[in-house]
C-alpha cells in the first residue's frame, strides 16, 4: 500500500486550526493569570468570631 497525501488545502486548513487552539489557550492562560489571587492573599488566616463568642 502506498500512502496517500492530503491535498495542501487540508493540510493549510489544519494548520489554520491548530493555530487557532494555541491563540485561544494562550487568551485563558493570560486571562487565568490576570485573575489570579495570589497565595499569600487566600491564606491569610482571619479571628473567627462565632468561636471567641461561644467562650465562656
Amino acid at each position: 500500500m502506498t500512502a496517500r497525501r492530503k491535498p495542501e488545502r487540508e493540510d493549510r486548513g489544519e494548520q489554520i486550526q491548530a493555530a487557532e487552539r494555541e491563540a485561544a489557550r494562550q487568551r485563558i492562560l493570560a486571562q487565568a493569570e490576570a485573575e489570579r489571587i495570589p497565595a499569600e492573599e487566600s491564606t491569610r488566616a482571619k479571628a473567627d468570631r462565632r468561636w471567641q463568642r461561644e467562650q465562656p
